[in-house]
């Protein structure tokens, strides 16, 4: 259940008792703080850091059931917030969302992790190294995490674009047998981009509170408010990620409506051809079915050169329609 846990003091690593009461005493007693990490724990495994930390049960309830949206709570003793980091799966062409659930106290931070993406290690190990950064206390793991978290962000939505460009050159290639499934990609490219915009967009509310900006200027309890610059740094380039998204969404659905009208204009094109090439098929069938409806007087049946005069007038007429066609553009 626990993945890591260790005390930080000044900005640097010490391992933590193995109980999790001595470990927040310790961390307590020594001006430090205690950050335990946890990878999907079950209701009876949280039930002890739920007690030990004094977590609130909606919290707790949120952390255990996931299925979450990015968002910030306040509550008596602790600062809950839930990001929804983004995995590209370039095998696939998919975009997967996990979840890190996030309880900031005076001394310590739990960190809840749903999914097998954006493991937290990294994060930690890049905080470890910058004992400066560390040393402002549990403000700096949220802050690391959010950065991680929306820094990712722009790489899969890079990734995206790529791939949005392939696609628009598939719809625009003049290869019509290529583009048979086309309709299917863009849709499932679409649920894609909106699957990503469910993780980055709600994520702009919770930041803009962290950072101070706009009609927020209250400080948020246990967040540091000289973070605040910080924050305001992952709010700009979570703002990048939601313009670009936003982009993404508009494009596919101008790819789409333009992949419509091309199918919509092939259609057109071929039932020109078949009315086209019906109109030059019924030239012939008028005068044989004028001439074989076996009437007594007719004059012409009896002229010695009426069957060829008859067949070169219908390749006479079947050429002028042909030309005639084909100078519309029809054939």
């Amino acid at each position: 259940m626990i993945v890591d846990c260790a005390v930080y003091r000044d900005g640097h690593r010490t391992e933590g008792p193995d109980d999790l009461s001595d470990a927040l005493a310790t961390a307590r007693a020594s001006g430090g703080f205690v950050w335990i990490g946890l990878h999907e724990p079950t209701e009876k495994e949280f039930a002890l850091v739920t007690e030990e930390f004094a977590l609130h049960p909606l919290a707790v309830e949120d952390a255990l059931k996931a299925h979450q949206r990015p968002k910030l709570e306040v509550y008596e003793d602790s600062l809950f917030m839930v990001i929804k980091p983004v995995v590209y799966e370039p095998a696939g062409d998919t975009v997967t969302t996990g979840e890190i659930m996030v309880f900031l106290g005076d001394s310590f931070v739990v960190t809840v992790r749903h999914g097998e993406g954006s493991p937290l290690g990294l994060v930690r190990r890049r905080l470890e190294r910058e004992p400066e950064l560390l040393g402002e206390g549990p403000t700096s793991v949220l802050y690391a995490i959010t950065d991680a978290a929306v820094d990712h962000y722009l790489d899969v939505a890079t990734e995206l674009q790529t791939d949005l460009e392939e696609l628009e050159a598939e719809v625009f290639s003049p290869d019509v047998g290529g583009s048979r499934n086309t309709a299917s990609r863009i849709y499932t490219f679409k649920r894609q981009v909106l699957e990503f915009r469910r993780a980055t967009g709600p994520l702009a509310a919770p930041l803009v509170r962290l950072s101070g900006t706009g009609n927020h200027s209250t400080a948020v309890p246990f967040v540091d408010e000289k973070a605040r610059p910080f924050f305001r740094d992952v709010n700009d380039h979570l703002t990048r990620v939601n313009e670009s998204v936003e982009g993404l969404d508009r494009l596919v659905s101008d790819i789409l409506s333009a992949h419509l009208a091309q199918m919509s204009v092939r259609q057109n094109d071929d039932m020109r051809k078949i009315s086209a090439w019906a109109a030059m098929a019924a030239i012939p069938t008028m005068v044989a079915g004028v001439y074989g409806m076996n009437f007594e007087h007719m004059p012409e049946l009896r002229w010695v050169w009426s069957y060829p005069a008859l067949v070169a007038l219908m390749a006479v007429a079947e050429v002028l329609v042909y030309r005639l066609f084909k100078r519309r553009g029809w054939l």
